[in-house]
């Protein structure tokens, strides 16, 4: 029942006719709410605490499958004893009524903060990852787990969030409700495991905060919204859409969206890397300034309350600008000179390489970038904030546009700028020697000498490990092109029809086909690393992809175009109706 609190302060609407004006001994004030499983009404202990009590929809009531569960998730419950959670204080599981009592928040939820105030601020949103991540740690050590963590379900107060309605879903998951219409938990909240129907399990808690910080970051929910079936569609076969999560937060987010529970972090885990994030420096602390300034005055000076007849009180007073949600780089602490924090810093990955997704399924999304070197590596998900796309090259009958190049930064010492009759030239050579004519270099000459021969350097010094600079992106991507009209988005990680992507990978015939300027290399052994493939690419290119020679999953890589990304692939299978099977990990260079 995730109605406890609907308003921007919770809104409270006068009792109609139908309501009760008592319900187990306790004098109820106001509706707060409504949804699928009942009603929540504000009402007061006779000490005059104000609480929430929440009474069951009459069809439920009558369902004795439904009663035995409740009757268990609230004994469950009522063992919880979170900071940040709203404690169950009574309950009435005989009653001809069900009903539950827990704390009442006078805050908002966030879903209603960032509807009325748009995204909030990356710090605020690490903060609330780590008192959300501290709630379920508090619920699943009494045994429970939520299934419905969603912004709706969180409500704010001055001193951090308060996560409802734990483990009460599971109660009207009983198979004799299946007729009803309903589907607890919400689908763009939902784990893959849960959209498929199976077990849920802290992960899937772990899977459901990781979508409601992204909500909270960028305002909208990263498996989109629209009908259910589409959500739930998403949910189980693509990756999340990130692009719009600031930098700060990417690698956490995309590591709790991880498809296989058992890639997912802990929520002690959230809580460290939390910790050891630079805008929270080791104190996780919700002081003064927490909170952006109108959500704080919302919650500190009184939110509008509705009235009989009012809808939620949204009118009560306009709803200040949405805050922009920053992508600046931050200092790592510690980090010699001025290195920038980097998305995911600090935010290790998943423990194993999962994360397959089905075939063109994955809305493009980019590769994240790890922190320090003793972290495992960040999640299977793409850079937030994608390089342009090469313009694609004459293939496959695309017209003909020539290569691109890119005009190299006067601070990249790799550059040369040249002056000739009067024309200036960014050439795409480091070290000024592979053209001397004074004119743009391009095609193969330029693309041997935009990348030094690996371990050169000059007298004295330590060559720099190229690969170093790679970084993965998405891991074990499992992609099918049905037919020839299809291919391989290397950039994106998902098959898009032809003549698409600017960065591909196509069967043709018996052959796999990269883009135009792209270089390849393949291994003599059964395994192929990042400096492994740059290695061969600048001394054994591969003059092509037959798949004789990728037989027995022979594993190869593709470069891309402006190598800034490389793609390790492994073909599965080629059958003979030109449709082909390949498994990618995907590197992007920092």
């Amino acid at each position: 029942m995730s109605e406890q609190h609907s308003g921007a302060q919770p809104a409270r609407t006068a009792l109609s006719a139908d309501d009760p004006r008592e319900i187990g001994g306790y004098r109820l004030n106001a509706r707060l709410g409504s949804g699928g499983m009942g009603v929540v009404y504000l009402a007061h202990t006779p000490g005059g605490r104000p609480i929430a009590l929440k009474a069951v929809r009459r069809e439920l009531a009558s369902d004795p499958e439904f009663r035995r569960r409740f009757a268990q998730e609230v004994a469950s419950a009522r063992r919880i004893h979170g900071l940040f959670t709203a404690q169950v204080i009574d309950s009435g599981v005989e009653d001809p009524t069900p009903w539950l009592a827990t704390a009442y928040v006078s805050g908002p939820s966030l879903h209603e903060v960032v509807r009325r105030h748009g995204p909030l601020p990356a710090r605020t949103v690490l903060l609330l990852l780590a008192g959300i991540a501290e709630a379920l740690q508090a619920i699943h050590g009494a045994g429970v787990v939520h299934r419905d963590l969603k912004p709706a379900n969180v409500l704010l107060a001055e001193d951090g969030p308060r996560v409802i309605d734990f483990g009460i879903a599971r109660a009207a998951d009983a198979a004799a409700l299946t007729g009803t219409g309903l589907r607890i938990g919400t689908a763009a909240f939902m784990a893959p495991e849960q959209a498929l129907g199976h077990p849920a399990t802290p992960a899937t808690d772990v899977f459901a905060l990781g979508t409601l910080a992204a909500y909270v970051a960028c305002g909208i929910a990263p498996f989109g919204n629209g009908p259910e079936s589409s959500a739930l569609y998403r949910v189980v076969h693509e990756h999340p859409d990130l692009t719009r999560v600031p930098h700060e937060l990417y690698g956490l987010v995309s590591w709790c969206l991880a498809k296989q529970p058992g890639d997912r972090p802990q929520p002690a885990e959230v809580i460290a890397s939390v910790r050891a994030h630079p805008l929270v420096c080791g104190h996780p602390e919700f002081t003064d300034g927490w909170l952006p300034r109108p959500v704080r005055e919302e919650i500190g000076g009184g939110g509008p309350v509705a009235g009989a007849g009012t809808a939620g009180g949204d009118t009560a007073r306009p709803a200040p600008a949405p805050f922009q949600a920053t992508r600046t780089a931050t200092a790592l602490p510690g980090a010699a000179g001025s290195t920038p924090y980097s998305p995911g810093a600090a935010f290790p990955g998943p423990r194993t390489d999962s994360g397959a997704r089905p075939d063109g399924q994955a809305a493009p999304a980019p590769a994240s970038v790890p922190g320090p070197a003793s972290v495992p590596a960040p999640a299977p998900f793409p850079d937030p904030f994608p390089a342009p796309a090469p313009v694609p090259g004459p293939g496959r009958g695309r017209p003909a546009r020539g290569r691109r190049l890119p005009l190299l930064p006067a601070l990249l010492v790799a550059g040369t700028l040249l002056v000739a009759t009067g024309a200036w030239y960014y050439l795409d050579d480091p070290a000024g020697e592979a053209g001397s004519t004074g004119g743009p270099v391009t095609g193969p000459t330029a693309s041997a000498a935009a990348t030094p021969p690996p371990g050169s350097a000059p007298p004295g010094t330590t060559a720099p490990d190229p690969a170093a600079a790679y970084l993965p992106g998405y891991t074990k991507a499992r992609l099918t092109a049905p037919d020839s009209g299809y291919e391989f988005d290397l950039k994106a990680g998902q098959v898009a029809p032809a003549e698409t992507a600017a960065w591909y990978l196509a069967r043709d015939g018996q052959s796999l086909v990269p883009s135009e300027d792209s270089d390849s290399f393949v291994s003599d052994t059964g395994e192929l690393t990042v400096a492994d493939c740059l290695r061969g690419i600048e001394t054994r290119p591969a003059a092509g992809l037959p798949l004789a020679a990728l037989a027995k999953a022979r594993p190869f890589c593709v470069r891309s175009p402006d190598r800034s990304e490389v793609a390790i692939v492994r073909l599965v299978e080629a059958p003979a109706d030109d449709s082909a099977t390949i498994l990618v990990d995907q590197y992007r260079r920092s």
